[in-house]
Protein backbone atom coordinates (compact mmCIF):
# COMPACT_ATOMS: atom_id res chain seq x y z
CA UNK A 1 0.00 0.00 0.00
CA UNK A 2 1.61 4.07 -1.29
CA UNK A 3 1.07 6.08 1.41
CA UNK A 4 1.18 9.44 0.02
CA UNK A 5 1.84 13.11 2.24
CA UNK A 6 -1.15 15.69 2.20
CA UNK A 7 -0.74 18.85 0.46
CA UNK A 8 -1.04 20.37 3.69
CA UNK A 9 0.96 18.08 5.53
CA UNK A 10 4.70 19.17 6.27
CA UNK A 11 7.39 16.61 5.44
CA UNK A 12 9.38 16.68 8.40
CA UNK A 13 13.23 16.54 8.42
CA UNK A 14 15.29 13.81 10.12
CA UNK A 15 16.22 14.28 13.67
CA UNK A 16 19.43 14.39 12.74
CA UNK A 17 19.05 17.36 10.34
CA UNK A 18 16.64 19.42 12.57
CA UNK A 19 19.72 18.99 15.25
CA UNK A 20 22.49 19.79 12.71
CA UNK A 21 20.58 22.81 11.37
CA UNK A 22 19.94 24.03 15.10
CA UNK A 23 23.23 23.87 15.88
CA UNK A 24 24.01 26.00 12.61
CA UNK A 25 21.44 28.52 13.41
CA UNK A 26 22.12 29.10 17.17
CA UNK A 27 25.99 29.36 17.16
CA UNK A 28 26.21 30.38 20.56
CA UNK A 29 24.78 26.21 21.17
CA UNK A 30 27.72 25.34 18.62
CA UNK A 31 30.41 27.51 20.68
CA UNK A 32 29.16 25.41 24.07
CA UNK A 33 29.39 22.41 22.49
CA UNK A 34 33.09 22.97 21.15
CA UNK A 35 34.62 24.29 24.16
CA UNK A 36 33.16 21.54 26.20
CA UNK A 37 34.70 18.91 24.00
CA UNK A 38 38.38 21.26 24.43
CA UNK A 39 38.07 20.93 28.10
CA UNK A 40 37.17 16.77 28.30
CA UNK A 41 39.75 16.03 25.81
CA UNK A 42 42.39 18.34 27.41
CA UNK A 43 41.67 17.22 31.29
CA UNK A 44 42.30 13.82 30.01
CA UNK A 45 45.84 15.07 27.99
CA UNK A 46 47.55 17.37 30.57
CA UNK A 47 46.82 17.12 34.37
CA UNK A 48 47.33 20.86 34.64
CA UNK A 49 44.89 21.81 32.59
CA UNK A 50 41.18 21.20 34.80
CA UNK A 51 43.61 23.33 37.54
CA UNK A 52 41.96 26.26 39.39
CA UNK A 53 45.21 28.08 38.53
CA UNK A 54 45.29 27.90 35.09
CA UNK A 55 41.50 28.98 34.26
CA UNK A 56 42.40 31.44 36.33
CA UNK A 57 45.07 32.78 33.66
CA UNK A 58 43.08 32.21 31.37
CA UNK A 59 40.00 34.22 32.38
CA UNK A 60 42.17 37.01 33.58
CA UNK A 61 44.53 36.96 30.20
CA UNK A 62 41.23 37.09 27.86
CA UNK A 63 39.76 40.05 29.88
CA UNK A 64 40.35 42.93 27.63
CA UNK A 65 40.02 40.82 24.75
CA UNK A 66 36.36 40.18 26.00
CA UNK A 67 35.44 43.58 26.58
CA UNK A 68 36.68 44.79 23.05
CA UNK A 69 34.98 41.82 21.49
CA UNK A 70 31.83 43.79 22.70
CA UNK A 71 32.35 46.69 20.67
CA UNK A 72 33.40 44.77 17.57
CA UNK A 73 30.42 42.86 17.32
CA UNK A 74 28.07 45.88 17.72
CA UNK A 75 30.38 47.22 14.56
CA UNK A 76 29.75 43.89 12.51
CA UNK A 77 26.44 44.14 13.02
CA UNK A 78 25.90 47.21 11.74
CA UNK A 79 28.08 46.13 8.74
CA UNK A 80 31.28 48.06 9.94
CA UNK A 81 34.78 46.79 11.68
CA UNK A 82 37.47 48.30 13.41
CA UNK A 83 41.22 47.40 13.09
CA UNK A 84 42.89 50.33 15.52
CA UNK A 85 41.06 48.30 18.71
CA UNK A 86 44.74 47.13 19.46
CA UNK A 87 46.36 50.04 19.16
CA UNK A 88 43.98 52.78 20.99
CA UNK A 89 43.79 49.63 23.72
CA UNK A 90 47.66 50.46 24.07
CA UNK A 91 47.30 53.95 22.90
CA UNK A 92 45.11 54.25 26.58
CA UNK A 93 47.09 52.38 29.08
CA UNK A 94 50.43 54.44 28.05
CA UNK A 95 48.56 57.58 28.17
CA UNK A 96 46.60 56.28 31.49
CA UNK A 97 49.89 55.64 33.09
CA UNK A 98 51.79 58.30 31.93
CA UNK A 99 48.62 61.01 33.89
CA UNK A 100 49.48 59.04 36.78
CA UNK A 101 52.95 59.38 36.86
CA UNK A 102 52.01 62.95 37.02
CA UNK A 103 50.41 62.68 39.69
CA UNK A 104 46.51 63.21 38.61
CA UNK A 105 44.02 60.90 40.34
CA UNK A 106 42.86 57.78 39.45
CA UNK A 107 39.63 58.37 38.80
CA UNK A 108 41.00 61.73 36.39
CA UNK A 109 43.30 59.56 34.78
CA UNK A 110 40.76 56.69 33.74
CA UNK A 111 37.99 58.98 32.35
CA UNK A 112 40.91 60.70 30.40
CA UNK A 113 41.90 57.34 29.20
CA UNK A 114 38.33 56.75 28.08
CA UNK A 115 37.57 60.02 26.78
CA UNK A 116 40.71 59.35 23.96
CA UNK A 117 39.16 56.37 23.17
CA UNK A 118 35.81 57.60 22.74
CA UNK A 119 37.98 60.43 19.91
CA UNK A 120 39.44 58.00 18.48
CA UNK A 121 36.40 56.16 18.23
CA UNK A 122 34.62 59.17 16.36
CA UNK A 123 37.07 59.98 14.23
CA UNK A 124 36.94 56.85 12.69
CA UNK A 125 32.73 57.34 12.20
CA UNK A 126 33.35 59.88 10.78
CA UNK A 127 36.18 59.06 8.32
CA UNK A 128 33.27 56.53 7.32
CA UNK A 129 30.35 58.21 7.40
CA UNK A 130 31.69 61.62 6.74
CA UNK A 131 33.96 61.37 3.72
CA UNK A 132 33.29 57.96 2.78
CA UNK A 133 36.60 55.80 3.37
CA UNK A 134 35.90 52.04 3.33
CA UNK A 135 36.14 50.84 6.87
CA UNK A 136 39.39 48.83 6.48
CA UNK A 137 41.26 52.23 5.27
CA UNK A 138 39.90 54.50 7.83
CA UNK A 139 40.45 52.13 10.70
CA UNK A 140 44.02 50.57 9.53
CA UNK A 141 45.20 54.49 9.44
CA UNK A 142 44.19 55.51 12.64
CA UNK A 143 45.70 52.01 13.87
CA UNK A 144 48.95 53.36 13.10
CA UNK A 145 48.27 56.87 14.18
CA UNK A 146 47.56 55.30 17.80
CA UNK A 147 50.39 52.90 18.04
CA UNK A 148 52.68 55.47 16.63
CA UNK A 149 51.45 58.52 19.19
CA UNK A 150 51.79 55.53 22.08
CA UNK A 151 55.39 55.12 20.55
CA UNK A 152 56.26 58.55 20.25
CA UNK A 153 55.15 59.08 23.86
CA UNK A 154 57.20 56.05 25.39
CA UNK A 155 60.29 56.27 22.85
CA UNK A 156 59.01 52.69 22.76
CA UNK A 157 59.48 51.88 26.44
CA UNK A 158 56.68 50.80 29.52
CA UNK A 159 55.36 53.11 32.15
CA UNK A 160 55.82 51.62 35.20
CA UNK A 161 55.79 52.33 39.09
CA UNK A 162 52.02 53.15 39.16
CA UNK A 163 50.38 53.79 42.18
CA UNK A 164 49.51 50.71 44.45
CA UNK A 165 45.66 51.73 44.28
CA UNK A 166 45.29 51.35 40.71
CA UNK A 167 46.00 47.90 40.89
CA UNK A 168 42.81 46.89 42.75
CA UNK A 169 40.49 46.22 39.37
CA UNK A 170 43.25 44.48 37.76
CA UNK A 171 44.80 42.62 40.73
CA UNK A 172 42.43 41.93 43.34
CA UNK A 173 40.04 39.27 44.44
CA UNK A 174 36.17 39.15 44.80
CA UNK A 175 34.73 36.45 46.68
CA UNK A 176 37.34 33.67 45.22
CA UNK A 177 37.32 35.59 41.65
CA UNK A 178 39.09 38.01 40.03
CA UNK A 179 37.55 41.66 39.85
CA UNK A 180 39.13 42.07 36.45
CA UNK A 181 36.91 38.80 35.74
CA UNK A 182 33.77 40.21 37.23
CA UNK A 183 33.99 43.45 35.53
CA UNK A 184 34.01 41.84 32.52
CA UNK A 185 31.06 39.23 32.53
CA UNK A 186 29.13 42.13 34.21
CA UNK A 187 29.79 44.18 31.22
CA UNK A 188 29.11 41.15 28.57
CA UNK A 189 26.05 40.66 30.55
CA UNK A 190 24.87 44.40 30.17
CA UNK A 191 25.64 44.98 26.55
CA UNK A 192 23.81 41.53 25.55
CA UNK A 193 20.82 42.56 27.59
CA UNK A 194 21.10 45.73 26.01
CA UNK A 195 21.25 44.47 22.18
CA UNK A 196 18.76 42.53 22.85
CA UNK A 197 15.40 44.72 24.19
CA UNK A 198 17.02 48.71 23.55
CA UNK A 199 15.71 50.52 20.28
CA UNK A 200 18.61 52.06 19.76
CA UNK A 201 20.94 49.15 19.23
CA UNK A 202 18.11 47.47 17.29
CA UNK A 203 19.20 50.15 15.06
CA UNK A 204 22.08 48.51 14.52
CA UNK A 205 21.22 45.51 13.27
CA UNK A 206 18.73 47.26 10.73
CA UNK A 207 21.40 49.33 9.53
CA UNK A 208 23.89 46.31 9.24
CA UNK A 209 20.70 44.07 6.88
CA UNK A 210 19.79 46.79 4.94
CA UNK A 211 21.05 50.50 4.90
CA UNK A 212 18.40 51.98 2.47
CA UNK A 213 15.67 50.13 3.88
CA UNK A 214 16.57 51.54 7.36
CA UNK A 215 17.48 55.19 6.01
CA UNK A 216 13.48 54.95 4.43
CA UNK A 217 12.16 53.98 8.16
CA UNK A 218 13.82 57.25 9.61
CA UNK A 219 16.72 55.77 11.28
CA UNK A 220 19.89 58.77 11.38
CA UNK A 221 22.47 55.92 9.77
CA UNK A 222 25.23 58.41 9.93
CA UNK A 223 24.79 59.03 14.11
CA UNK A 224 24.01 55.61 14.75
CA UNK A 225 26.93 54.38 13.20
CA UNK A 226 29.48 57.10 14.97
CA UNK A 227 27.73 56.03 18.18
CA UNK A 228 28.90 52.28 17.61
CA UNK A 229 32.31 53.55 16.49
CA UNK A 230 32.98 55.72 19.66
CA UNK A 231 31.56 52.96 22.25
CA UNK A 232 34.20 50.42 20.44
CA UNK A 233 36.62 53.08 20.94
CA UNK A 234 35.75 53.37 24.36
CA UNK A 235 35.64 49.98 25.09
CA UNK A 236 39.39 49.52 23.91
CA UNK A 237 40.17 52.19 26.07
CA UNK A 238 39.07 50.70 28.70
CA UNK A 239 40.50 47.26 27.89
CA UNK A 240 44.08 49.21 28.24
CA UNK A 241 42.92 50.46 31.49
CA UNK A 242 42.48 46.97 33.08
CA UNK A 243 45.31 45.51 31.38
CA UNK A 244 47.83 48.59 32.88
CA UNK A 245 46.18 47.38 35.95
CA UNK A 246 46.90 44.21 36.03
CA UNK A 247 50.53 44.89 34.59
CA UNK A 248 50.89 47.41 36.53
CA UNK A 249 52.30 49.28 33.83
CA UNK A 250 51.08 51.11 30.33
CA UNK A 251 52.63 49.54 27.43
CA UNK A 252 52.87 50.46 24.03
CA UNK A 253 53.45 47.71 22.31
CA UNK A 254 50.36 45.60 23.70
CA UNK A 255 47.94 44.39 21.81
CA UNK A 256 49.57 43.83 18.34
CA UNK A 257 47.65 41.68 16.36
CA UNK A 258 45.02 41.14 18.67
CA UNK A 259 42.67 42.88 15.68
CA UNK A 260 42.87 39.13 14.55
CA UNK A 261 42.08 37.68 17.59
CA UNK A 262 39.01 40.15 17.83
CA UNK A 263 37.47 39.46 14.29
CA UNK A 264 37.88 35.95 14.36
CA UNK A 265 36.20 35.28 18.04
CA UNK A 266 33.40 37.57 16.73
CA UNK A 267 32.88 35.98 13.85
CA UNK A 268 33.19 32.84 15.46
CA UNK A 269 30.52 33.54 17.51
CA UNK A 270 27.75 34.42 14.58
CA UNK A 271 28.47 37.87 13.13
CA UNK A 272 28.92 38.54 9.74
CA UNK A 273 31.13 40.54 7.86
CA UNK A 274 28.06 41.72 5.65
CA UNK A 275 26.38 42.91 8.77
CA UNK A 276 22.83 42.32 10.84
CA UNK A 277 23.44 39.00 13.09
CA UNK A 278 25.35 38.42 15.43
CA UNK A 279 25.33 38.58 19.15
CA UNK A 280 27.19 39.86 22.44
CA UNK A 281 27.14 36.26 24.07
CA UNK A 282 28.36 34.71 20.75
CA UNK A 283 31.40 37.05 20.67
CA UNK A 284 32.15 36.54 24.14
CA UNK A 285 31.88 32.43 23.89
CA UNK A 286 33.82 33.00 20.45
CA UNK A 287 36.65 34.74 22.95
CA UNK A 288 36.66 32.12 25.13
CA UNK A 289 36.76 29.06 22.28
CA UNK A 290 40.06 31.06 20.89
CA UNK A 291 41.76 31.48 24.79
CA UNK A 292 41.06 27.94 25.24
CA UNK A 293 42.93 27.33 22.05
CA UNK A 294 45.55 28.87 22.49
CA UNK A 295 45.63 27.76 26.23
CA UNK A 296 45.63 24.20 25.04
CA UNK A 297 48.63 24.90 22.43
CA UNK A 298 50.63 26.54 24.97
CA UNK A 299 50.49 23.07 27.32
CA UNK A 300 51.54 20.97 24.36
CA UNK A 301 54.56 23.12 24.04
CA UNK A 302 53.47 24.23 20.76
CA UNK A 303 55.43 27.50 19.27
CA UNK A 304 53.82 31.03 19.18
CA UNK A 305 54.63 31.01 16.10
CA UNK A 306 52.21 27.93 14.92
CA UNK A 307 49.54 29.75 17.30
CA UNK A 308 49.16 33.01 14.83
CA UNK A 309 48.67 30.69 12.05
CA UNK A 310 46.04 28.50 13.83
CA UNK A 311 44.04 31.33 14.80
CA UNK A 312 44.20 32.88 11.21
CA UNK A 313 43.33 29.51 9.69
CA UNK A 314 40.32 29.41 11.82
CA UNK A 315 39.68 32.61 11.21
CA UNK A 316 39.24 32.19 7.54
CA UNK A 317 37.54 28.63 8.12
CA UNK A 318 34.64 30.84 10.22
CA UNK A 319 34.21 33.23 7.16
CA UNK A 320 34.09 30.94 4.77
CA UNK A 321 31.76 29.04 6.58
CA UNK A 322 29.60 32.46 7.16
CA UNK A 323 29.64 32.27 3.87
CA UNK A 324 28.56 28.76 2.92
CA UNK A 325 25.45 29.20 5.48
CA UNK A 326 23.90 32.83 4.08
CA UNK A 327 24.24 31.12 0.12
CA UNK A 328 22.05 28.36 1.04
CA UNK A 329 19.33 30.30 3.10
CA UNK A 330 19.50 32.38 -0.10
Amino acid sequence: MTITLQADEPERKPLFRRVLQAFIDVRELTLIVLIAAIIIVMANVSPYFLSFSNFRAVAVGMAPTAVIVIGMAILLASGGFDLSVGSVMALSSTVVAMLLLAGLPIPVAVICGLLLGAVVGVVNGLLVTGLGINPLIATLGTMSIARGIALVLTEGFSVSSLPAAFGWIGKADLGGFPVIVIVTILLVVVFDLAVRHTRFFRQVYFIGANEKAAMLSGINVNRVRIIAYALTGVLAAFAGVLLASRLMSGTPTAGNGLELQVLAAAVIGGASLRGGEGTILGAFLGVVFVALINNTMTMLAVSIYWQMIVIGTVLVCAVALDMLIRSKRA
